[in-house]
């Protein structure tokens, strides 16, 4: 297979919320409380979102794309600094065709990847009100403008089970496949109860009943991590991806399977290169520490076998993960972009991934799985339905956007433009 015939899915991209998205669709009776930009209290030149009293920002991180390196960081940033297609999906369209990418998810940033923040304000009719909003432009309105380009991904009110399964089925109604929540929800803020605790039982429940993906996100968890004083940005960056070995093994542990045997589990981010190591723990575990009676998995089933069948591992770059693939189950791999944060490959992400399957020998068959097939199986959407094969793959769709620049752009550049734009 050469690179420009791959069909490539991203089920791992972030999006930072448009301006006008609570203008069009948060509630009427409460606009004046709704989510509105303001001067960000440690830049005044870059907007952050004032909500429930607390003003909370995009850091550079989250917006990275084609910037110069020496650029990055953490400090905030704001619409006039990043590359358009970051908040308006008309543009990212054009970048996803530029990288040969056909279709991606959409994961939160001013709620939270999961919601967490709107989880953490204090007025929860209002939170509940800012997640209905995100969810009807996310899960709504974008994938109907874009028929074939973005598998809806939404977040629930975790903070209230009745309101989350309510909202489940709400989606579920407008084409939702999947909802990210909180991968160690014990870890986020005070704490909330853990997939053993029954708590999550009935949102569990409403998914199966919808064949809804449960997305857990890398970055919730990483204060579950006792560090070092001191501990600096290269620290977290490095621990982050491995929380999801401590979130697979609480899901695998909590009775969850047994009890919904067809609920399913993305590791959003989490890598490969942790899987392997961690099936023969515990498929150890259930034989070697039997003493302990305990009854976690449907009867007859190994961790292994319930990993390929209810999970899916999401990876960005790992050549060394993929020499485990037979282990882990060639089915259970998908690859994702990670647009527009640091550690997304876009605009070179075909060569990319493309020489990491060759120096892994994976056949053709193998690299359609990574590529696209299985997170259109797993997320049971239809990669074809609005776009014949032929024009999906990464030749086609980077044929259609040979005008995007795709060049280094410093932020100062993207300012002049915005306001120019905007004067």
């Amino acid at each position: 297979m050469k690179t420009e015939d791959m069909v490539m899915i991203s089920i791992d991209d972030h999006v930072v919320e448009p301006a006008d998205i609570f203008e069009k669709h948060f509630p009427k009776s409460l606009m004046d409380q709704a989510p509105k930009l303001t001067a960000h209290p440690r830049n005044p030149r870059v907007q952050a979102w004032q909500f429930q009293g607390t003003v909370v920002g995009s850091s550079g991180l989250n917006a990275v794309v084609s910037w110069p390196k020496h650029e990055w960081g953490m400090d905030p940033t704001g619409y006039a600094e990043m590359r358009p297609a970051v908040y308006d999906m008309d543009m990212r369209v054009r970048d996803m065709d530029a990288n040969g990418t056909l279709a991606a998810t959409l994961f939160a940033t001013f709620p939270g990847f999961a919601g967490t923040h709107l989880a953490s304000l204090p007025d929860k009719k209002l939170s509940l009100a800012a997640c209905r909003a995100f969810n009807d432009w996310v899960v709504g309105e974008v994938p109907d403008a874009h028929p074939g380009r973005f598998i809806p991904i939404g977040i629930i009110p975790f903070f209230d089970a009745d309101e989350s399964v309510a909202e489940v089925h709400r989606i579920a109604a407008m084409g939702c496949r999947s909802i990210s929540i909180p991968e160690t929800p014990y870890g986020v803020g005070e704490g909330f109860p853990d997939f053993k605790s029954g708590y999550w039982d009935p949102i569990f429940k409403a998914c199966v009943e919808h064949n809804i993906v449960l997305s857990l996100h890398i970055g919730g968890g990483i204060n579950l991590v006792k560090r070092p004083e001191g501990f600096d940005i290269d620290n977290m960056l490095m621990l982050t991806p491995l929380i999801s070995t401590i979130a697979a093994t609480d899901m695998m542990l909590s009775g969850a399977f047994k009890k919904f045997p067809d609920l399913k589990v993305a590791m959003s981010e989490g890598g490969v290169g942790w899987v392997a190591p961690w099936l023969d723990r515990l498929d150890r575990h259930i034989v070697n520490q039997s003493w302990t009676g305990t009854s976690f998995l449907p009867d007859g089933m190994s961790p292994t076998d319930v990993w390929r069948k209810n999970f899916l591992a999401c990876y960005i770059t790992e050549p060394s993960g993929l020499n485990n693939r037979h282990r882990l189950g060639i089915d259970t791999i998908a690859w994702e972009c990670d647009y527009p944060h640091s550690d997304s490959t876009w605009p070179h992400s075909p060569e990319i991934l493309k020489s990491e399957l060759d120096a892994a020998r994976c056949t053709d068959e193998e690299i359609d799985k990574i590529t696209f097939a299985n997170a259109a199986r797993f997320f049971d959407w239809d990669p074809f339905a609005h776009t014949l094969r032929e024009q999906a793959t990464v030749g086609a769709l980077r044929a259609r956007a040979t005008d995007v620049d795709i060049s280094e752009t410093s932020k100062e550049e993207y300012r002049r433009r915005y306001e120019l734009a905007n004067s």
